[in-house]
């Protein structure tokens, strides 16, 4: 890959993962620059679940993180305010309910039809990460969908699932990864820097 200009980068991704969130800002950003000095690399977002049993329902993050991880770590996530701020996002924890995001991928897809896939994508991830929205919730969808001006589109559901299968090997439950003309480059928490070199070159310098 390294050397030349990749056609396609692709972020696979999950909504309920701060590093997927940081890197889709970061991504955003690096491309908007690369685009802006005349690169033509096109940005595609692939949908991963963490956690495709979770209940659409949704329950606090905190409860999620006090069965799993304890008391002391729950709160201490619960308290942080500084994960992303460097990045100009206001990740509340304290808000966040935990949920199943295959109907944010499948709206997510819709968006994509209509070209308006990173801008849905952007208020979804502040939806979960902001404002405390069970973005499972029909109704939550439906309103995001009209502030982002997506119409509704004929059902996805199959597409959708047979692109979780294709991207079930490739993502990561800890991170996003990013794939440069289908090929993993960078995983976790990538830089704004290493990602304007992955659009530039294909790979990390």
């Amino acid at each position: 890959m390294s050397g030349r200009t990749p056609h396609r980068i692709a972020l696979v991704h999950d909504f309920v993962c701060a590093r997927s969130y940081l890197a889709f800002t970061r991504l955003r950003r690096a491309h908007a620059l690369h685009r802006a000095e005349g690169g033509t690399a096109r940005l595609v977002l692939r949908p991963y679940q963490i956690r495709p049993d979770a209940p659409a329902e949704g329950e606090p993050l905190f409860d999620l993180h006090r069965r799993e991880r304890g008391e002391a770590v729950a709160r201490a996530i619960r308290a942080d305010r500084t994960l992303g701020a460097a990045d100009g996002l206001d990740l509340r924890f304290d808000r966040a309910v935990f949920t199943n995001t295959r109907a944010a991928h499948h709206l997510t897809a819709q968006a994509a039809a209509q070209h308006r896939a990173l801008d849905m994508a952007a208020r979804l991830f502040r939806a979960y990460f902001t404002d405390g929205l069970n973005i499972a919730d029909p109704h939550v969808l439906a309103d995001l969908a009209a502030e982002v001006g997506v119409r509704p589109e004929p059902d996805l559901g199959g597409h959708l699932t047979a692109e979780l299968a294709r991207t079930r090997h490739l993502g990561s439950p800890t991170g996003p990864v990013l794939l440069a003309d289908g090929h993993p480059v960078l995983s976790e928490e990538p830089t704004e820097e290493e990602l304007r070199n992955c659009l530039r070159t294909g790979a990390p310098r």
